[in-house]
């Protein structure tokens, strides 16, 4: 496995480009690096191979898929243990409602992002879905007002 210090100006360029628009064809990101086609996708295909690319994916407005209510919910298990953290991580990845979530020191061990349809759609995930996981002692939603900014990227020097 290659480091982000290992890459050259160009593969990390290819990164900044694609973070920015990955629906470029190959001969389109050619162009913008002043290179031909076939190395390109060749950069492109190990960068991908490398895990430096994750996956392409369709950036969706949550509003007009109906997901008007954004909501970070920071979440204390009952107590720590590895037992109760793995339960945790694992009861959660098939709730759709749960967009990210983070494993956080401090006050809180997780804070979700969640999105529903509304107040009351939100009420009855937190009845039926976050309050039925055996492992959750504690949680405390806060309620996103307004998104200020969501670049959907990492900073790339």
């Amino acid at each position: 496995m290659i480091t982000y210090d290992e890459l050259d100006d160009t593969d990390r360029k290819i990164l900044r480009i694609l973070q920015t628009d990955s629906t470029l064809t190959v001969k389109e990101l050619a162009a913008r690096i002043n290179l031909s086609a076939s190395p390109t996708f060749d950069r492109q295909k190990r960068l991908e191979r490398e895990g430096f690319i994750q996956g392409y994916h369709a950036i969706l407005d949550a509003k007009k898929t109906g997901n008007g209510i954004t909501v970070l919910c920071h979440m204390r298990l009952k107590h720590h243990s590895q037992v109760l953290m793995d339960d945790f991580m694992e009861a959660i990845q098939n709730i759709d409602e749960i967009t990210e979530c983070y494993n956080t020191s401090g006050e809180y061990d997780f804070t979700l992002k969640i999105q529903t349809r509304d107040m009351e759609s939100y009420q009855e995930f937190m009845r039926t879905k976050l309050g039925n996981i055996d492992s959750v002692g504690y949680f405390h939603s806060v309620f996103v007002m307004k998104e200020v900014k969501n670049t959907h990227g990492v900073p790339l020097r």
